[in-house]
């Protein structure tokens, strides 16, 4: 039997995307601008977040390969057999499939997008996602082209929201709420980490598909932390049993096609001693104080700058862990970084309307030491023409969040 290197299925019709035709050409528009600005014959993209964002595609890699051609009158998706003809249905575009019969078909099917006659003199990629296998591939089959590196390029198209991405990030930041209201009513004394946890992740996910019910569903979770487990803002959910005292952080993640929103709260279970009570007014302070310098005009390392002076006055600045904020929208813990967008002391990019950005302080407080613990409170801020909006309506601090169910 003769197999086929690559081929084209249409099974089934196209799905309803999470964003309009419109939106995904105008999209394309801005990035072919980029094209023609650095005189680029094709952009193959090769990173789950950028061929979402322009197709609508949200790849599960699996060990595999998966793209995206896009020259000056084409867009086609390139994915695995084993994917059948979902890419085909939940895209923007049109897609070839490649088969794993034999090495390198992935390369294969790229050049029967872009035919054989013409080899492109400039091509993109993202050399922040590319492997060094890889690019030795493109390398050896377009031996003739220049590459240029793109990835900076589309991370600031990412970075200024549509209308339409700012609709699903309000909601992601409503369905956050809603899974932090849930694990607060199963907060108690013997109960763990992972049992509360998937309380909220199952509210949400509930709610996700109420709110958009032609979606794919996929990757939302909470991180719910205990005593010592708090100290890291990324640690695990475990099975510990909460005691009553402990130190709580809770942090909910919907996704919604995609798209990343999070709510971040501390908590304490009954009680909280002085010394705890101490660092967490402190560190709501400057959270507070945070949300007062996002604005339009405003410059991410000068707000760091800032809120290190207060953190510093408060006495509490060594604890400082990490940024202040980071944007929001194609992103997971495992894809979309927009690493221009943070507040951070090596960024100076200035904020605009549009951008979406979090407040997040967080200080942590070694074992042993009075008030130990990780404290960390998280809201969304839209940015708009005169300030920002606050997307996040979980209430923060003492008077809400000592829980006595």
């Amino acid at each position: 039997m003769e197999r086929p290197d690559f081929f084209s299925l249409q099974n089934g019709s196209k799905s309803k995307l999470p964003f309009s035709n419109k939106e995904y050409q105008e999209r394309l528009n801005k990035l072919r601008n980029i094209m023609s600005s650095h005189s680029l014959d094709m952009i193959i993209l090769t990173s789950m977040h950028n061929v979402a964002y322009y197709t609508g595609f949200i790849y599960c890699s699996f060990g595999r390969t998966y793209g995206c051609v896009i020259t000056e009158k084409k867009i086609v998706t390139i994915s695995a057999n084993i994917d059948a003809s979902q890419p085909w249905r939940h895209s923007f575009c049109e897609n070839v499939i490649y088969t794993d019969w034999k090495r390198d078909n992935f390369l294969k099917a790229i050049v029967s997008v872009i035919g054989r006659d013409e080899p492109p003199k400039n091509v993109g990629i993202e050399n922040d996602h590319v492997t060094l296998e890889m690019k030795e591939k493109f390398t050896s089959l377009f031996s003739f082209s220049k590459f240029n590196d793109v990835s900076k390029d589309l991370m600031k198209l990412r970075m200024i929201k549509s209308n339409e991405e700012i609709d699903i990030i309000k909601n992601g930041a409503r369905i956050a709420d809603i899974g932090a209201e849930e694990i607060v009513k199963h907060i108690e004394v013997g109960a763990s980490e992972l049992e509360i946890a998937a309380t909220g992740r199952d509210k949400m996910e509930l709610e996700i598909a109420k709110t958009y019910p032609d979606a794919e569903y996929m990757d939302t979770w909470v991180w719910f932390q205990s005593g010592i487990n708090t100290d890291g803002a990324h640690n695990p959910k475990t099975s510990r049993k909460l005691i009553s005292g402990d130190i709580l952080s809770l942090n909910t993640f919907p996704m919604i096609s995609g798209y990343y929103t999070a709510l971040e709260r501390t908590l304490f279970l009954e009680k909280i001693d002085k010394a705890s009570l101490k660092a967490w007014e402190a560190n709501i302070k400057v959270h507070k104080k945070g949300l007062e310098l996002i604005k339009p005009g405003n410059k991410c390392s000068e707000i760091c700058k800032e809120l290190n002076d207060l953190f510093a006055q408060l006495g509490y600045l060594q604890y400082r862990t990490f940024g202040y904020g980071h944007s929001f929208g194609v992103l997971s813990h495992f894809y979309g970084r927009e690493s221009g967008l943070e507040l951070r002391e090596d960024i100076d990019t200035i904020l605009e309307p549009n951008m979406v950005i979090s407040m997040e302080p967080m200080i942590m407080i070694p074992e042993g030491k009075p008030g130990a613990g990780g404290y960390r409170e998280h809201d969304v801020l839209i940015i708009n023409e005169s300030g920002a909006e606050n997307i996040s309506k979980f209430p923060f601090g003492p008077e809400h969040n000592i829980v006595k169910n």
